[in-house]
C-alpha cells in the first residue's frame, strides 16, 4: 500500500468501516512516533468489531471515533473487511502500538514521562513497574480507575501539571474514549490512547492470547475462553460480519 511521503502533521488516508473512518498506514508506530517527537497531540482509537457495533447504537461514541486523530484496525473483523475491500493492511493491535510508543518516549529527550489511568487498584502501578524495568529512566505516574469524584479532580490537576508525553487510559469502551475526548485539552501535546484491559496483561494479572491465536484472527476466542461472561458481548462479531460483508 503506497501512500507517498506521509508527514506527521497530515493524517493517513481513511476508508469507512460501517461509516467509521479507519486510517490506512504502512506503519502506525512510526507515524505516531514522529507525532510524539514533534509534540503533536493525538487521540488514538483502537477500532474492533465490538466497538463498531456499539457506535451504531451510541452516536456520542461514533462522534468520538470520527473526531479522533488516528483510528487503527485493532480487531480481526475490521482487518478482514478492509482486505475484502482490496486493502492489504495488517492488523495493528492497540496493546502493541501502546507498547511501542512507551518504549520510544525516552528517544526524544534525556527523560520521558508516561501516565497510566485505569484498572483495579494496584494494577496500573504493577504495569508501570514492569515497563520501568524494561525502559531505564522512564518515569510513569499511575492512578487506578476507581477514584472518587474529588480524587479524580485532583488527578486531573496533577495531569495538567505533569504534561506527560504519553497518556494511556484503561477504563473500557466507551468510557475511556469519552474521558479522553473530554480531558485531552489538559495535555494538548500528548499522545492519548484508550487501552482497555491492557494494564491487566502488562501487570501479569491476565495472559494475552498465544501468537497462533493472534496470527489467525482468533484472539477473541481466547478472550472468551478466559472470560466466558463475555459471550453476550461477542454476539457483536456475527452482527458486524452480517452488516459489513453481506449488507455492504
Amino acid at each position: 500500500m503506497s501512500q507517498g511521503l506521509l508527514t506527521p502533521e497530515a493524517s493517513p488516508p481513511t476508508f469507512p468501516v460501517l461509516g467509521l473512518p479507519v486510517h490506512l498506514a504502512e506503519n502506525y508506530g512510526d507515524w505516531l512516533s514522529r507525532r510524539l517527537r514533534l509534540g503533536l497531540g493525538t487521540q488514538v482509537i483502537t477500532l474492533n468489531a465490538e466497538m463498531a457495533m456499539q457506535a451504531e447504537r451510541n452516536e456520542p461514541l461514533a462522534t468520538a471515533i470520527r473526531e479522533a486523530d488516528l483510528v487503527i484496525p485493532d480487531g480481526a473483523g475490521v482487518v478482514l473487511y478492509l482486505k475484502f475491500k482490496g486493502y492489504q493492511i495488517q492488523r495493528c493491535p492497540g496493546i502493541e502500538l501502546s507498547e511501542a510508543v512507551i518504549h520510544r518516549v525516552n528517544q526524544f529527550g534525556s527523560s520521558g514521562l508516561a501516565f497510566f489511568y485505569g484498572g483495579k487498584p494496584g494494577v496500573a502501578q504493577k504495569a508501570a513497574d514492569a515497563f520501568q524495568r524494561q525502559v531505564p529512566g522512564l518515569a510513569i505516574a499511575s492512578y487506578h480507575g476507581y477514584l472518587s469524584p474529588s480524587e479524580e479532580q485532583e488527578m486531573k490537576e496533577t495531569l495538567r501539571e505533569l504534561q506527560p508525553q504519553v497518556i494511556l487510559v484503561g477504563l473500557g469502551v466507551p468510557r475511556q474514549e469519552f474521558w479522553i475526548a473530554e480531558n485531552r485539552h489538559l495535555c494538548p501535546n500528548s499522545i492519548w490512547i484508550g487501552v482497555g484491559g491492557s494494564f491487566d496483561i502488562w501487570a501479569g494479572e491476565k495472559e494475552r492470547a498465544p501468537a497462533w491465536f493472534c496470527n489467525n484472527h482468533l484472539e477473541w476466542l481466547y478472550r472468551l475462553y478466559q472470560e466466558p461472561w463475555r459471550w453476550r458481548r461477542m454476539l457483536a462479531l456475527p452482527q458486524f460480519a452480517w452488516k459489513a460483508f453481506w449488507k455492504s
